[in-house]
């Protein structure tokens, strides 16, 4: 047993039992201080014989009635200060009264009458000591054990090696109190790990209650996202705050510590297996190449940029209009080559916007990339719904100048990242983004020289504006969570899966594709805030529980917002050698046709219209149905302004 484990039943054992251990402790520093004091007077153990045992039992029948009497065993030990080393001192000397008197006064056959000083001073010497050493360890035992009783209960699901390297890590901080290990292996249930039971799934709910459980911390770095998903639904139901650490490849950079524990990703509780990467596919098409990312810095830019550097790319030119994105996916994307064994000499960064026709031109020109992954756009609906004229010039014109500059200088593929808001869209942003794709289209059936391909998929998690982020400020914040509507779904996937599927679709591209994830089913956004909540170790606050947590509040759609997204105009997509990958067939203009309602589109940005841009965006995307009035700022503001003041 642990030494901690051990002082730990010391300390729960009752009063009465106490005393008594007190008790018989005292009467054994009675007989080992006579045995003592005998052998400093005649210095050797051989001339101890029968004669000690009479001065023993005096001695304990001498001194257990003073002690009591004096007090000793009414103290706790583990508070001896001062003031008990003079009640000790004072009980000794009345104690030594009769002692001395005996055997030095009066004296007794066989027992040296030094003896009756010697003993006295010994047995306040080693009563002292023992209350001495009982408040050292068992007063700092008992605070720690104190201190822990008010630390948050946790459990650890797998008792694996993360499982148990996470319970020492969180023994040596001090933070939390591992109460327990759970795990789905039959042969681990009913032991003990370092002192720690080990409990089965099934009956977790009456272990959660006897042991005040508050947080259950998951340590299974390496089971599916469909037993996570199991698990984690399981805590839901148990009000426990859910914690995970990360996955294996994550988790290969060193140990685990408490530091690794964070909160559970939405791909937990969503229980989706992930899009499987063909890996040999993605090799062939990136290993060696040229390889240009815009929007580098952003939320698919950035996972782009890690998931290519790893394929070992002859270059990789990362291009970015943020001065600080930019740098910070380069240190990034720097720090990790020693891990991903690549050579950091292959990134090149770069400041430049994409609607810069002349520092595009350079930079193309320079390099001659086999392959451009056009990432930057805007694509916040409702900010781009509010600055729609400068939304338009940047995801519409800056498409369409990197497109002309590749296909000049007859890059060889080209893929533009799209959104499924571009389909049937009701706002700016996702009609910009569709019209960015027939420039494509159009582009593609006009020439032969680039391969261009797009790539559609919903929200993308942890990316800049996703919602999750944002429920879980407000959760820590104390909440109201704020949804748009009771009713809005969405499509969700990870960072990742959205990086993985960009890179096949280049990989797989025949030109002029449009590809879909094929995603699962929408997301009801309430249950995600609902489970955001309960995971976070609360309760939502409703009708049926006015006395929860945290309040779920519905303050209305924003303009452009949808209450569904779909990902095809069409049904009837195509299957590709992928099994979750779709193409889909959408209907597109010619260049002939398109190239001059773009110059009209073009006219209207530079003069700043934004109604006017909005309508050339409709007549180019007659899918595009807006389901709010123009609410351009520049727009509204000089609406405002007194008609004399406008002109001018």
């Amino acid at each position: 047993m642990r030494p901690d484990k051990l002082i730990e039943r010391v300390l729960n054992i009752p009063r009465f039992g106490k005393r008594a251990i007190a008790i018989a402790v005292d009467s054994s520093l009675c007989v080992l201080s006579v045995i003592l004091a005998f052998y400093l007077r005649l210095g050797d153990w051989n001339v101890i014989d029968d004669a000690i045992v009479m001065p023993c039992l005096i001695s304990i029948v001498i001194a257990l009635p003073i002690f009591i009497t004096m007090g000793l065993y009414r103290a706790i030990f583990r508070y001896a200060g001062w003031s008990a080393v003079m009640t000790i001192a004072r009980a000794v000397a009345l104690y030594a009264i009769p002692f001395s008197a005996i055997y030095t006064l009066y004296g007794l056959g066989g027992v040296p009458r030094t003896v009756g000083l010697i003993q006295p001073i010994l047995l306040f010497l080693f009563i002292g000591s023992s209350r001495t050493f009982a408040r050292t360890i068992l007063g700092e035992s008992y605070r720690d054990i104190f201190r822990s009783g008010e630390l948050p209960r946790v459990m650890i699901y797998g008792a694996g090696s993360s499982g148990r390297q996470l319970a020492s890590a969180i023994r040596s901080c001090n933070e939390m109190r591992v109460a327990g290990f759970v795990d789905d292996d039959p042969a681990l249930w009913r032991k003990t790990i370092d002192g720690v039971p080990v409990f089965g799934p099934h009956g977790i709910e009456e272990i959660v209650k006897r042991h005040g459980i508050t947080d259950m911390l998951l340590a299974i770095p390496s089971a599916s996202r469909g037993r996570r998903g199991e698990i984690v639904h399981k805590m839901r139901e148990l009000n426990l705050h859910v914690r995970t650490l990360p996955g294996l490849l994550d988790m290969a950079r060193g140990n685990v510590s408490v530091s690794d524990l964070r909160e559970l990703d939405i791909e937990d509780l969503l229980g989706r297996s992930p899009v499987a990467p063909d890996n040999q596919l993605l090799q062939g098409s990136i290993e060696g190449k040229v390889v240009l990312v815009t929007g580098a810095g952003g939320s698919i830019g950035s996972e782009l940029c890690r998931q290519i550097a790893q394929k070992r790319p002859a270059l990789l030119l990362l291009i970015e209009i943020s001065e600080y994105n930019l740098y910070a996916i380069h240190q990034d994307l720097q720090r990790a080559s020693t891990v991903w064994n690549y050579d950091p000499n292959i990134l090149i960064p770069l400041l430049a916007s994409v609607t810069n026709a002349q520092r595009m031109e350079e930079i193309i020109e320079t390099w001659h990339p086999d392959v451009i992954f056009h990432a930057a756009a805007y694509k916040h609906v409702p900010l781009v719904e509010h600055n729609s004229v400068e939304g338009v010039q940047n995801n519409v014109f800056g498409t369409y100048v990197l497109a002309r500059i590749a296909h000049n200088h007859c890059v060889p593929n080209f893929v533009l990242i799209s959104t499924d808001k571009a389909v049937r869209p009701t706002n700016i942003m996702g009609a910009s983004k569709r019209l960015a794709e027939l420039v494509l289209q159009a582009m593609q059936a006009s020439q032969t020289s680039t391969c261009f391909s797009m790539v559609r998929f919903g929200n993308v998690l942890g990316s800049s504006g996703s919602v999750v982020p944002l429920f879980r400020r407000q959760v820590a914040d104390g909440g109201p969570v704020t949804i748009t509507h009771a009713d809005i779904t969405r499509y969700f996937m990870t960072i990742s899966e959205a990086a993985q599927l960009v890179l096949h679709a280049g990989a797989m591209a025949q030109g002029g594709d449009v590809f879909v994830l094929d995603m699962g089913d929408p997301v009801k956004i309430i249950d995600l805030a609902r489970n955001i909540i309960e995971l976070s170790g609360l309760t939502v606050r409703e009708r049926s529980n006015p006395d929860g947590d945290i309040e779920i509040r519905t303050v209305g759609l924003r303009p452009g917002e949808k209450l569904y997204e779909e990902l095809l105009i069409g049904d009837n997509p195509s299957p590709t050698s992928h099994s979750r990958i779709l193409r889909a067939n959408e209907r597109y203009l010619e260049w002939d046709a398109l190239k001059p309602m773009l110059d009209d589109l073009k006219d209207a940005i530079h003069c700043g219209d934004a109604k006017r841009t909005r309508a050339m965006v409709g007549k180019i995307v007659p899918e595009y149905r807006p389901n709010s009035p123009v609410v351009d700022w520049v727009s509204t503001a000089r609406d405002q302004l007194p008609r004399e003041v406008a002109a001018e």
